[in-house]
């Protein structure tokens, strides 16, 4: 793999994504040309740039075929401020909920924590020597007493002043703090102390979400209270350490990279957005529903957001919306917003043997989850090739005849299959499980045949 993500070829970035999704390759293809068009359009030059728009995309599919998966899995691979929402969760302006501006306000917040993150990374070498020496002036204060001019010893003392005596015991610490012979010992240290209750604002929607309280309003006009804190060596440390850390990141600097990439490589995933489609009604949830989409339009087409770190452009953000469309479809949309999403993929349904390929071969797959929960306790646990079929046929079956729930129908039959073994886990220290597909029929046969049963359980 590259070193720059944002240097993947579409291809790489299907390979990158084939190691957590099984099938679905029309979908990988279209995001992995979505994420390279961005590194693409970096690269152009003069004014084109700006004129270049991202392709937004629509995700069409039931739960649980890995549509939410693949744009996680996209935003990890292209480090890039990533933000999941429900399109449910927002109302039209001027009724109770979130405006869909705060969408744009979290994800600058994310971005900035991400910028911030990198740049402690960056600068915690030198914190951590600042916070040593802060630590050292704790465990050895220097000498209140000034050397005496023209300073001569007494006969038969050592030739040496207060300042390199405390300079040579200061040392002697040093060695023993990083060697950490000092770690049981206890010291005081000053801690910034809140100068007064949070208080929330009650105000028109969206001013809450910009952060907005008395406490940043009048922070600065305060005098900033310490306390001080007992605590252990380390403790002190890692505390001093990010005390430095802060005071050594430029935030200026952080919040310009932060909005740069929000603005430049985004990545908003609105998922349930067939909830908020409406059949056309003009009374009714369906009102609120194409409010909804209104306000969504501008943010989606590019408009700016006042957040609390300055405004932030949206026109490349890039928006990928899924939805499963059982009930209605995506021309129910506003003809506006259908065209502000002009790429459209269909996940498929998953198989049987999608299932079996999900169970062994992704690096996060079930098997070799429950196989790391039960190493922890000693116990060895193993799946046999039939056992996995056994479950895939069942995950299918169960689908088929109740709501299909895509993958998320395999958590539920692995927890109910190895209940048992869970449970008893710390008991079996030692001892190696296999799991048959006669084992997994026979557990599940009960349920299997109680169509009621089956749809509480599994």
């Amino acid at each position: 793999m590259k070193q720059d993500a944002h240097e993947l070829t579409p291809r790489e970035i299907v390979q990158e994504l084939d190691k957590y999704i099984i099938g679905q390759d029309r979908a990988k293809r279209s995001v992995a040309i979505a994420l390279r068009n961005r590194w693409r359009r970096q690269q152009v030059k003069g004014h084109l740039k700006e004129e270049i728009l991202p392709n937004n995309i629509i995700l069409i599919g039931p739960t649980g075929v890995g549509k939410t998966e693949i744009s996680r899995r996209l935003a990890k691979l292209a480090r890039a401020p990533f933000i999941k929402v429900e399109a449910t969760k927002f109302t039209e302006v001027g009724y109770v909920g979130r405006d869909v501006e705060s969408i744009i306000r979290d994800l600058v917040d994310i971005a900035m924590n991400m910028v911030r993150d990198e740049k402690k990374k960056a600068v915690e070498p030198r914190a951590r020597e600042q916070a040593i020496e802060r630590l050292l002036d704790i465990l050895i204060p220097a000498p209140s007493y000034p050397s005496r001019p023209g300073f001569t010893p007494e006969e038969g003392e050592p030739d040496e002043s207060p300042e390199s005596k405390h300079q040579r015991t200061r040392e002697k610490f040093r060695q023993k703090l990083l060697n950490g012979e000092l770690d049981d010992r206890v010291v005081e240290i000053d801690m910034p102390s809140e100068t007064m209750p949070m208080m929330q604002i009650f105000s028109p929607v969206g001013i809450e979400e910009m952060g907005i309280n008395i406490q940043e309003l009048f922070g600065n006009l305060m005098p900033k209270k310490i306390k001080k804190r007992k605590v252990k060596v380390p403790e002190a440390l890692a505390i001093l350490t990010q005390q430095e850390a802060q005071k050594l990141i430029d935030m200026e600097e952080v919040i310009r990279e932060a909005i740069q990439r929000v603005e430049n490589s985004g990545i908003v995933f609105l998922d349930e957005i067939d909830k908020i489609a409406g059949s056309g009604s003009k009374h009714g949830p369906d009102v609120s529903r194409e409010g909804v989409q209104r306000d969504l339009l501008p943010v989606v087409e590019g408009t700016t957001v006042v957040t609390k770190y300055g405004m932030v452009r949206t026109d490349h953000i890039l928006f990928i919306a899924s939805g499963a469309f059982h009930i209605s479809k995506p021309s129910d949309l506003i003809p506006e917003l259908q065209g502000r999403f002009p790429i459209r993929v269909e996940l498929d349904s998953l198989t049987t043997e999608d299932f079996v390929r999900i169970l062994t071969e992704p690096e996060n797959a079930l098997t070799k989850q429950y196989k790391a929960l039960l190493a922890t306790e000693g116990v060895e646990l193993e799946f046999t090739e039939d056992a996995i079929q056994a479950i895939a046929e069942t995950a299918s079956f169960v689908n088929s005849k109740a709501e299909n729930i895509g993958a998320r129908r395999l958590h539920t039959i692995m927890t109910t299959l190895l209940e048992d073994f869970l449970f008893d886990a710390p008991d079996l220290k030692g001892q190696k499980i296999v799991i048959t597909g006669e084992f997994v029929r026979e557990r599940l046969k009960d349920i299997l045949e109680d169509e009621d049963l089956r749809k509480f359980i599994l």
